[in-house]
């Protein structure tokens, strides 16, 4: 092991003044001096650490799962050979556990006035702004026997955005889309729908579909074919409250309800709607609005990469005045919330009908799947005992859901992997019944 710079000198101090205070070890001094001496030779020799030069470029986002790649160049502009191991030191969830040491690690040789690059590879576990921290250098003499260390700070951030696993979604929605949007006509009026084209009457059309002026022009009846209107608005609100923090499974609540998200933001700029987002509990975290179908996924995706749950309760008064202020034309709002009986009693019942005069509202929840596997698990006594508790709990959540569709809200409860595709097709039945 090599002995730092500070040591050797102590080392060597200490054995002169030994040698000299204590005459019977002179011929031990005979032996350990010329070793002393090689090692200070040694720390001499070595690169100077502090006149390093730090450069950084490579990858500044990454989705969550996927790896990225940060290139640290070094620059040595003193004369001597650098002969070092480098450390390039990053929060602990920017490794996957156990590969901190080899992905951080670094041997490498710089000789005078020359540069050198290494690469090191992040594969993050936490979606947000990653910052390096510091870079350590050990620099090494030519015998290998002492070394001068020093650290520096290089500042990089990686931002981590959010993985997007439900596009996979997307294309059997988008399928369905066209069916609705004027390839496939919709062949009833309702609110939110415009005319398409003229076609021949069939037998079981609606006859209030007719167009008596088209028909006496020509010899066979012709009805009015529509399509949804385009460039509707959805406005869609993240609750970041408390109840956002809880994880169902590997996945926290916040992180499902931001891939529903998604799904429904890529869904409707395919669409031709406008697509707006609000992060809240008792203040506006986040917001995206007024963006084009072509920007609206990365903008979405870079507003949410550092978004965490605040560990308080949210203010639902707030959150509807909110939705109020930003959206003035009727929209199709959708709430990204919980479904727990207490803050939705207390917090979001009594401000519904601020909502539901004036928009269309959707309540998405996240349920947790092992709620289910609880609720019919028998055998043992410890097991009844949880069933038990999952069916007051399956209980409470359909009682809340009732209460809010009697308000005129529809309601989507479903699992993490289950909540975005979901949430898209109640979009879809929404656009074909005429509601958006």
């Amino acid at each position: 092991m090599a002995i730092t710079g500070r040591t050797a000198l102590i080392a060597a101090l200490g054995a002169l003044l030994v040698g000299f205070l204590l005459p019977g070890w002179t011929g031990l001094l005979a032996v350990e001096l010329p070793l002393l001496l090689a090692i200070l030779y040694d720390l001499g020799r070595a690169a100077p650490v502090r006149k390093l030069l730090f450069t950084r470029s490579g990858d500044t986002s990454v989705r969550l799962g996927d790896s990225a790649q940060v290139q640290l160049t070094v620059t040595n502009p003193s004369g001597r050979r650098l002969r070092a191991d480098l450390r390039d030191a990053w929060p602990p969830s920017a490794w996957l556990p156990g590969a901190e040491v080899a992905s951080s690690r670094h041997r490498l040789t710089v000789p005078p006035g020359e540069r050198r690059r290494v690469t090191t590879f992040l594969h993050p576990t936490r979606r947000g702004d990653h910052r390096a921290a510091r870079v350590t250098v050990r620099s090494y003499g030519p015998l290998g026997l002492a070394a001068r260390q020093g650290s520096h700070s290089v500042p990089w951030t990686v931002r981590v955005l959010p993985p997007f696993t439900s596009r996979k979604h997307l294309p059997a929605r988008l399928s369905r889309l066209r069916e609705l949007d004027g390839r496939t006509s919709v062949l009833t009026r309702g609110e939110g729908t415009e005319f398409d084209s003229l076609r021949e009457y069939i037998p079981g059309d609606d006859t209030r579909s007719i167009d008596w002026r088209a028909t006496a022009r020509q010899s066979t009846v012709a009805v009015r074919t529509w399509r949804p209107e385009r460039d509707r608005r959805i406005l869609t609100v993240l609750d970041t409250g408390r109840t956002s923090a809880g994880r169902v499974g590997d996945i926290p609540r916040l992180d499902a309800a931001m891939d529903a998200a998604l799904l429904l933001a890529a869904l409707a700029a395919r669409a031709g709607d406008r697509f707006d987002l609000l992060a809240y509990d008792r203040q506006v975290r986040t917001a995206v609005q007024g963006r084009t179908a072509h920007d609206l996924l990365p903008a979405l995706v870079s507003a949410m990469a550092p978004l965490e749950s605040a560990l308080i309760e949210s203010d639902a008064r707030g959150m509807a005045s909110a939705v109020l202020r930003n959206a003035s034309q009727r929209s199709l709002v959708v709430l990204l919330t919980g479904l727990d009986p207490s803050p939705v009693e207390e917090g979001l019942l009594p401000v519904l009908p601020l909502l539901t005069q004036r928009h269309t509202v959707v309540v998405a929840s996240v349920a947790d799947p092992r709620i289910e596997e609880m609720a019919s698990a028998r055998g043992t006594l410890d097991n009844v005992y949880a069933a038990a508790a999952a069916a007051r709990t399956q209980a409470e959540r359909r009682h809340t859901a009732a209460r809010l569709r009697r308000h005129g809200v529809t309601v989507v409860d479903a699992t993490p992997m289950e909540l975005a595709p979901a949430l898209a097709d109640t979009y879809l039945a929404l656009k074909a019944a005429g509601r958006l």
